[in-house]
């Protein structure tokens, strides 16, 4: 493979010259205690970490990018540690999914203004993997990605605890009054116990997971717990790694082909993965070129087994998932329904990479004949009331709700619901369908996950734990139950599921992939005849320019004008 010459790194721009230009790069480098022999005719690194006090998923990131700047040292490069907004699930109003463009704008740009000629990306908390991605393919220099890894198993009592999927199912417990509140602290205070991401399988390891088997971290890195010591190992190699990447001049969408974005699927959809998944690969895929639609979801999960027994869909953890194997193991596992031959960061096919894995514990990376469900872990459904689509996890759905037709109870946004779901005289039974408006990219904003409608507590303490729940949010990977989510096009913006009236009919078929309101066609055009179009959300800053450029949810919710592989010209050096 033919290898860059010194004079070709992008950063020779910056520092290759002697002129005037280059005494001011040269005497400012020198201002932070670096001689040029510290860089001159190396690669430069950019350390793109997303650490912050206020994300407890990234907390260990501090020594991780200590760890990352030690193997790019060891390889010969030269480190420059950059923070980046840091997306902290739980903490970021209204949604962090809102700025998932924001920290993808900030690392393209972070890599384009600056003497760059490589990055490793620090991201895992749940959109910060995709974000970072999608800068990375914009702006299309080598890169590597370093996930934060998931926490430890939370413990309460003589209960293993999981993040998310434990919440939900204890809060409705509490809702219905079989909960104290100090065993309610209890299990706030032992679910959550180290560093790192959640620990179940949310939005944060399926979008580590399918950035590994896209090709983007190195072999073993999304599965490895972030409390580890085998974690720091991975950071030091990542950083090693990615020097080389850069004389090889490996780059982003040398990796990001049609055959990998198909890997990465195929992967979410083996793990049981979280819906919020086909958001952003939609998103990252448009980045490299590549024209996926939510579509390619239902096919591949028509012939896709879901093989890790993992929360929400089954029994065990992140840690057990990593002592079984990991996603190397899975991914041998199923390698007859992957593109083995697409290219990797460590310069390898992702066949040789999964080479040779084993099982360890067959009960938490099952074989395919004892999968959770043999095909389906993820369905896509349309019909009248989601023209453009919407999704749903089978898996995560008590099975007698998959086929169901009920009167909806309608709530015009997350503050109606608030104030009424639990209400006595709501005319709501087991058989009603819950509908959540207003909750889309625009009209919550930002999309927020608040799928998981809560059921209401008269039926909560009728032993009532699941119910056909619609909204045009999302939901946690963490959370589970019959609700179909991301509802396109929006209620906010003149969608269907802006005409639901309390005690229409509503057609949930799974097996037939419909969503169906059964509303006359005069009468839905009377509805919408009648329907006003809400007041924009902001009159200024990044709301304001969100609101303008956010596409819907089939589309990625990517910003229109960031979408595609129109380049962008490096800045001029002055």
């Amino acid at each position: 493979m033919a290898r860059k010459s010194p004079e070709q790194l992008r950063s020779h721009r910056w520092f290759g010259e002697s002129d005037m230009r280059g005494f001011g790069h040269h005497s400012r480098i020198a201002q932070m205690g670096y001689s040029r022999a510290d860089y001159q005719g190396k690669p430069v690194i950019a350390i793109v970490n997303t650490w912050s006090d206020i994300n407890q998923c990234h907390a260990h990131f501090r020594q991780r990018a200590d760890e990352v700047r030690r193997g790019v040292l060891q390889a010969g490069g030269f480190p420059l540690e950059m923070p980046a907004l840091a997306l902290a699930e739980v903490f970021q109003k209204p949604t962090t999914m809102m700025y998932r463009n924001l920290l993808a704008m900030e690392t393209e740009e972070l890599l384009r203004s600056y003497p760059v000629d490589g990055c490793v990306l620090m991201g895992g908390c749940d959109k910060t993997t995709p974000a970072m991605l999608m800068g990375a393919l914009s702006m299309n220099l080598p890169a590597i990605f370093m996930p934060a890894g998931p926490m430890l198993a939370g413990h309460w009592r003589d209960q293993i605890l999981g993040s998310g999927s434990d919440v939900w199912k204890y809060w409705a417990e509490k809702r219905a009054g079989n909960l104290t509140d100090e065993q309610w602290r209890g299990i706030e205070e032992g679910i959550a116990r180290s560093p790192g991401t959640c620990m179940t399988m949310g939005t944060a390891s399926t979008m580590t997971s399918a950035a590994e088997a896209m090709g983007f971290t190195l072999p073993g890195a999304s599965s490895i717990p972030a409390a580890d010591s085998r974690h720091g190992r991975m950071a030091a190699e990542t950083g090693r790694r990615i020097v080389d990447m850069v004389w090889e001049d490996v780059k982003p969408r040398d990796i990001a082909t049609a055959g990998a974005i198909d890997n990465a699927i195929t992967t979410i959809l083996a793990l049981g993965g979280s819906t919020n998944s086909v958001v952003h690969m939609v998103a990252v895929a448009r980045r490299a070129g590549i024209p996926l639609t939510i579509d390619r979801f239902d096919e591949l999960s028509r012939r896709t087994p879901l093989v890790a027994n993992l929360r929400p869909a089954g029994r065990y953890l992140m840690e057990d998932f990593f002592y079984a194997g990991g996603l190397r193991a899975l991914l041998a596992g199923i390698a007859d329904l992957l593109a083995l031959s697409e290219r990797t960061v460590n310069g390898r096919t992702l066949g040789e990479n999964i080479a040779g894995a084993e099982v360890f514990n067959g009960d938490v990376i099952l074989p395919r004949e004892r999968a959770l469900v043999a095909k389906d872990s993820l369905a896509v459904l349309r019909g009248n009331l989601a023209p453009n689509g919407a999704v749903i996890k089978p898996a995560a759905a008590e099975p007698h709700l998959l086929r169901h037709t009920g009167p909806a109870v309608v709530f015009a946004d997350y503050n109606d619901m608030a104030a009424r779901i639990d209400d006595p005289a709501l005319p709501a039974t087991k058989d009603s369908v819950i509908v959540l408006q207003n909750a889309g990219p625009l009209g919550a904003p930002g999309m927020p996950e608040w799928g998981q409608l809560p059921i209401p507590k008269k039926l909560l303490a009728e032993g009532v734990r699941d119910m056909v729940r619609i909204s045009d949010a999302r939901m946690s990977g963490t959370s589970y139950g019959a609700c179909v989510l991301h509802v396109a096009p929006e209620s906010f913006v003149g969608g269907p599921l802006a005409f639901v009236r309390d005690g229409d009919l509503i057609e949930l078929d799974v097996p037939a992939r419909r969503l169906e309101l059964k509303v006359s066609e005069d009468e839905l055009a009377r509805r919408r005849a009648a329907w006003t179009k809400p007041a924009p959300r902001f009159a200024r800053g990044f709301g304001a320019m969100y609101q303008q450029h956010i596409t819907q949810a089939d589309q990625g919710c990517d910003f229109d004008f960031l979408e595609g592989t129109a380049p962008t010209p490096d800045p001029e050096i002055h």
